[in-house]
């Protein structure tokens, strides 16, 4: 019996790892919290509704399972540029599912983070991938799983054409980035993702491109 939590589970990197969890056979139950409905029929999938900001209601609908997997995710064009907004995303919804998963007895954590993710960058989004690892690297779960993907490749809902235009020039010259830079299929991180969580690892582990292509 192994049941999972995903957030973030209508992004890129959360779809494909939803439909890898529906389809694993070791997965007894995923439970997903969303705002909006993914409108996706499984018998091992329970979607539960919820306003985020909303301590009590999120701590109220989240369930008890073996691991949380956060796939959680904004942009400046998402939030308008408030950074503040994008903070109470980006930070608090991991962070919060954190706090809560320990008090209902979560063992695993595995997070999507971004290449460079440092507390002490004067960059907004590098330091706030910084601050978010270290919170959650900081409670006593029996494992963390930290993903640092680079540029991700995939379709995505939410249209973004500096991405696209930016994954078309990059895809074919992949081979000539380093290691940890090169560009990755969300389905890739998400594999990984399922594999870490099946991982005996104890402590805190982090993945780049290399790690997370060869779990």
């Amino acid at each position: 019996m192994h049941s999972v939590l995903v957030l973030g589970a209508s992004g890129l990197i959360g779809n494909n790892l939803t439909d890898l969890l529906l389809k694993d056979n070791s997965i007894t139950k995923v439970y997903v919290l969303v705002r909006r409905s993914l409108n996706i029929q499984h018998s091992k999938l329970e979607e539960r509704i919820i306003n985020f900001s909303d301590i009590d209601a999120y701590s109220n609908n989240f369930p008890q399972v073996d691991t949380i997997f956060c796939c959680i995710g904004t942009t400046q064009k998402q939030v308008k540029g408030n950074n503040d907004l994008y903070r109470s995303i980006d930070f608090d919804i991991p962070v919060n599912a954190a706090k809560i998963g320990l008090e209902k007895g979560v063992k695993k954590y595995v997070i999507v983070s971004a290449i460079g993710s440092n507390s002490k960058s004067s960059n907004f989004y590098v330091k706030l991938k910084g601050q978010v690892e270290e919170a959650i690297a900081a409670l006593p779960f029996d494992a963390v799983h930290i993903m640092r993907p680079s540029l991700l490749l995939g379709y995505r809902k939410e249209f973004r054409l500096a991405e696209r235009i930016f994954q078309a020039i990059m895809k074919p010259l992949n081979f000539l980035v380093p290691a940890k830079y090169k560009a990755i299929e969300g389905s890739q991180v998400a594999a990984a993702m399922l594999k870490a969580d099946k991982s005996n690892e104890k402590g805190v582990h982090s993945y780049t491109y290399k790690k997370m292509t060869s779990l």
